[in-house]
């Protein structure tokens, strides 16, 4: 298949409004509003560019087509949160409601953008899962106030439930804190990346989670474990798996478990470990662009540990003891 080339037009226009990999107060914006309208932030004591967010995301981009040239890689699905607004200097101390838009500046203080490799895909439980990349960025992790500096990012390859837009990514498949001085560096990361991912045992591995399943007792079971491991104490959570899901996403994946139409409990009050995952990888998405790729991947860690403890019957705090048979 020959890599096809569309214009931004046609694929802003295809991204879907239920494409959201990403919800918790963020926007979708194109690639070309970051390019022409956006400011690029400096660093205050030298007037240094930081690699501004298209920069970024072309970066992951072009590299991701030159890893996989015999298909189409979308352009980007790009969401925004934490806009900066500005005005230029002929429009200070005009009231707010009277500036022009040519008056109006603005950047955004964080962002977060997958690309699809449609063409790379595979299916579990008859669900099409497209490879994807792409990566985070907030400047709120950058000194803005002093010298040109190291700047820090986080790309990822993984896989995007197509059902549901989850993202599926693995421990191999994310750079969680990548420091880089230059776009070169940047693009040369990101294919460290993407080569040394391995992409068939996660696939492996996501299929084996529908070789499991736990009933409604283990399952309340193990949503009270998850809500009690937050109040122990240092040394007690030591001894066991590292959670960083929340409270808040807690809930959403009980009400899921008895609303949703994909991902939850049979009629029975059974649900396998696949859709179990996919519960906490859709809680994910309400987390703020800065943490949603961490707890995506630490869900994918955890949804595996408890799949090993089933697969070998071991004790596991967050299982019902009696029932790992």
């Amino acid at each position: 298949m020959t890599q096809q080339l569309v214009s931004n037009h046609e694929i802003e226009s295809s991204i879907s409004n239920n494409n959201n990999f990403i919800e918790a107060n963020t926007q979708q914006v194109s690639l070309s509003h970051l390019k022409k309208e956006c400011l690029i932030p400096v660093f205050a004591k030298d007037n240094e560019n930081t690699i501004p967010h298209f920069e970024f995301i072309d970066a992951v981009r072009s590299e991701a087509q030159k890893l996989f040239p015999e298909g189409t890689v979308m352009m980007p699905n790009i969401r925004t949160s934490h806009m900066i607004k500005g005005r230029i200097p002929s429009a200070i101390g005009k009231p707010a409601k009277e500036l022009l838009e040519h008056e109006k500046t603005l950047y955004y203080e964080r962002m977060a953008f997958m690309v699809e490799i449609p063409h790379i895909h595979t299916h579990i439980n008859n669900q099409k899962l497209n490879l994807t990349v792409g990566g985070v960025r907030s400047y709120s992790e950058q000194n803005l106030f002093s010298k040109k500096s190291i700047e820090k990012f986080k790309i990822f390859i993984g896989f995007k439930n197509m059902v549901c837009c989850n993202l599926c990514i693995a421990t191999d498949g994310l750079k969680d804190d990548l420091r880089v001085s230059s776009i070169d560096e940047l693009k040369s990361k990101s294919r460290e990346l993407f080569l040394s991912y391995n992409q068939d045992a996660q696939i492996d591995t996501l299929r084996q989670m529908q070789d499991y399943c736990i009933n409604q007792e283990q399952f309340a079971h193990l949503v009270g474990k998850m809500k009690l491991y937050h109040h122990l104490d240092k040394t007690q959570k030591q001894r066991l798996f590292e959670l960083n899901t929340t409270d808040s996403q807690i809930n959403t994946i009980i009400k899921n478990y008895v609303d949703d139409d994909n991902f939850g409990a049979d009629s029975n009050g059974y649900i396998t470990l696949w859709n179990l995952y996919n519960l906490f990888t859709d809680s994910s998405k309400s987390i703020y662009i800065d943490n949603f790729l961490s707890r995506n991947c630490n869900t994918y860690e955890f949804v595996n540990h408890l799949g090993k403890s089933l697969k070998n019957h071991e004790d596991n705090y967050f299982l019902h003891k009696n029932e790992i048979v």
